[in-house]
């Protein structure tokens, strides 16, 4: 079974977003360097492993809202994202933005969606 992993949520503007979600719900944020992109620490983190230390929790990002990623989305981890794309496919839903590699030797993006419209996305970590 491939499980949440994973959720994005868009801003407008990145302070303004950090700034509501540490004042409301007590998260840290840090910014990826070399990418547009902020961590969302939802839950206590091991910053060496980046591995939660709360069974059932997830941590996530935060990116400028833009043309394709408009509301929340979700992030399921599977273990081939090619077979995830194909079986996708099959079952009535379509591609949303093609698999692209995430940093170098990190893993595998991709958005899907479902067959009720929503935007999924799809995470295979590389494996070392």
């Amino acid at each position: 079974m491939d499980s949440v992993v994973h959720f994005e949520i868009p801003f407008e503007k990145k302070k303004r977003a950090a700034d509501f979600y540490k004042k409301t719900f007590g998260w840290e944020t840090n910014d990826v360097p070399g990418m547009d992109y902020t961590i969302a620490y939802t839950t206590q983190t091991d910053m060496k492993t980046r591995m939660i230390k709360k069974p059932g929790a997830i941590n996530g990002g935060m990116m400028k809202r833009n043309d394709k990623i408009k509301s929340p989305i979700i992030t399921i981890v599977v273990k081939n994202i090619d077979e995830a794309i194909k079986k996708t496919k099959e079952n009535g839903g379509s591609i949303y933005i093609d698999k692209m590699e995430i940093g170098k030797g990190i893993g595998f993006s991709a958005y899907i969606k479902d067959t009720e419209g929503n935007v999924i996305g799809l995470w295979q970590p590389v494996k070392k």
